[in-house]
């Protein structure tokens, strides 16, 4: 077989699979849409709540295939899990998050970036506006997807919202202060991102990587680091992945336990810290044991201590997909939600019951969304910026749960995504800062070294043709000789030529791949803009079509 058969085959089999994709996903709003007429039953506007529904569906499969690799990639890039077992992993707690501990009640408008008593009792502009704000986030997540960069789907709702809002009642309707608080999000998100995860990963070399008796250091330190982890993810958990539930799960307690505690509308920092406290020392009892048990089969080697930190790596996946998924799932319902209530009780209000249907359409478009295209931004976020082994994957995960924790308590805005991003950018630099015996840069060393071997050669050639052009006369052999040092010339030129660009290739992707850099970046800058001006243009066009 030759080698334009190989490609034709392969494109064939990649067209194939794309179809079969896009096939299911129609297939799933296809269900969406039925399942929503059923569940709302028969009304005047039945139509309109099933489409709503839909977007809504669209929206949430978005929000799987782009969002959801910021907890599992690093997993995935690591070695820690396969993208098999990450993605089995992932749609189960998504959708675990977005039902267990998803609410029954959420905002209507994202983080009060528009006020709705400006639409007064026009309830037909709010819906449009909502249904305009889902499909425009939607369609820039789906864009931002296919490109494999990484972008915050609570900005892309945002964005989504403010351009409807604008569209229809002015500029006025924004809240320009809390617009401003979340664009400094596009700063602060990978810079804590980043400074945390570096750290964690300096404090693991210095207590582990860079000890003689590695074994040894691990033993110490690695029931410190799992046990910090499991306080970080359990307090982590409690603030973001279970407050819609917390007066449930306090009756719960209360029923259960002889003591009685005080039910809170939700969970208090102190409290969070206290269970996370608790677990964490019971954790740290549990892998020193576990250690205890497995030294004498441990190797003095950086290889033996990344296994140790496998383990933990996937329970921090797992918890950081169920905590997104009972949070991001509102980015998807919120609009939905708020344009069920308004259909059916006729009024714009600022909290809207989720029932049960549209927690659906959210779960299970998360967990579909994912299946189908998550993998694209997996491998992106896994190995697409930097190399990432189980430690430097650990320091990230840890990263993204202590700068939620530190952000909710000193109320920054923060992005899931940009903490991720920043994490993976901090762990690259200081790779490039304490590295100085990697494979690939001596590889840039010996690139160098061809360079300046080159460069000499042509130096020599040079001269040697000046020593022939200052020979007397102009015979026919010196002629001859000079066309065969120019050509000589030409050779060392174009050798010279191909290794600086080799080496300026090599440069770039020492330990942070630039141009993927680059690219995110410039889509986080865009995301609020660009689904603004979408979410406008769609509303002008619901509400010429619906005049």
């Amino acid at each position: 077989m030759n080698n334009s058969q190989v490609t034709d085959e392969s494109l064939s089999q990649s067209t194939g699979s794309d179809l079969a994709r896009l096939a299911a996903g129609l297939l799933f709003l296809a269900v969406v849409l039925g399942f929503s007429f059923y569940f709302v039953g028969p009304s005047s506007n039945q139509l309109f709540l099933a489409i709503a529904a839909v977007f809504g569906g669209y929206m949430a499969m978005n929000i799987g295939a782009n969002d959801v690799a910021n907890n599992v990639g690093p997993a995935v890039g690591s070695k820690a899990m396969t993208m098999g077992w990450a993605i089995v992993i992932a749609m189960i707690f998504e959708a675990s998050g977005a039902i267990i501990a998803g609410g029954d009640v959420v905002s209507t408008i994202k983080k009060g970036i528009i006020d709705i008593e400006a639409f007064g009792e026009n309830t037909d502009h709010f819906t449009w506006a909502m249904m305009a704000a889902l499909l425009a986030a939607a369609l820039w997540l789906n864009l931002a997807t296919w490109a494999r960069a990484p972008v915050s789907t609570t900005h892309s709702i945002v964005g989504g919202v403010m351009g409807a809002g604008i569209a229809a009642a002015g500029f006025s309707i924004v809240d320009w202060a809390t617009m401003a608080k979340i664009a400094s999000s596009w700063v602060i998100s990978p810079v804590i991102g980043g400074v945390i995860a570096a750290l964690f990963l300096f404090a693991i070399k210095k207590t582990i990587i860079f000890k003689e008796d590695k074994v040894a250091a691990s033993y110490r330190w690695v029931p410190v680091y799992v046990a910090v982890m499991a306080w970080a993810f359990v307090t982590y958990l409690v603030l973001k992945g279970l407050k819609k539930i917390w007066p449930e799960i306090m009756q719960l307690s209360n029923e259960l336990f002889f003591f009685t505690v005080e039910v809170t509308k939700k969970p208090t920092f102190p409290t969070a810290l206290f269970l996370g406290g608790l677990v964490a020392i019971l954790v740290y009892g549990a892998v020193k044991k576990r250690l205890r048990s497995k030294l004498d089969h441990l190797d003095n080697t950086r290889e033996s201590v990344n296994i140790l930190f496998t383990v933990p790596l996937i329970f921090a996946a797992s918890l950081l997909s169920f905590a997104h998924g009972a949070n991001d799932v509102a980015n998807a319902i919120g609009p939905l939600a708020a344009i069920n209530d308004a259909v059916m009780t006729g009024g714009i209000s600022a909290k809207a019951e989720i029932p049960f249907w549209v927690m659906g359409v959210g779960a299970f478009g998360l967990a579909i969304g994912l299946a189908l295209y998550g993998p694209r931004l997996i491998k992106t976020v896994g190995s697409g910026i930097t190399d990432l082994d189980p430690m430097r994957a650990f320091s990230v995960a840890m990263a993204a749960a202590i700068t939620v924790i530190i952000a909710s308590q000193l109320g920054l805005p923060v992005s899931s995504t940009h903490i991720a991003i920043g994490g993976i950018f901090g762990v690259g630099l200081l790779r490039q800062r304490l590295d100085k015996n990697s494979t690939l840069l001596a590889e840039i060393k010996r690139e160098k070294a061809v360079v300046q071997g080159e460069k000499a050669r042509l130096k020599a050639l040079y001269e040697q043709l000046n020593q022939v052009e200052s020979r007397d006369g102009r015979s026919a052999e010196n002629s001859e000789e000079m066309l065969r040092i120019y050509k000589l010339i030409d050779e060392e030129r174009a050798v010279i030529k191909t290794a600086k660009k080799e080496l300026k290739k090599d440069q770039k992707s020492l330990y942070i791949k630039q141009g993927m850099i680059q690219k995110i970046i410039t889509a986080w800058l865009i995301t609020v803009p660009s689904a603004a001006v979408l979410s406008a243009c769609i509303f002008y066009t619901i509400q010429s079509f619906m005049s």
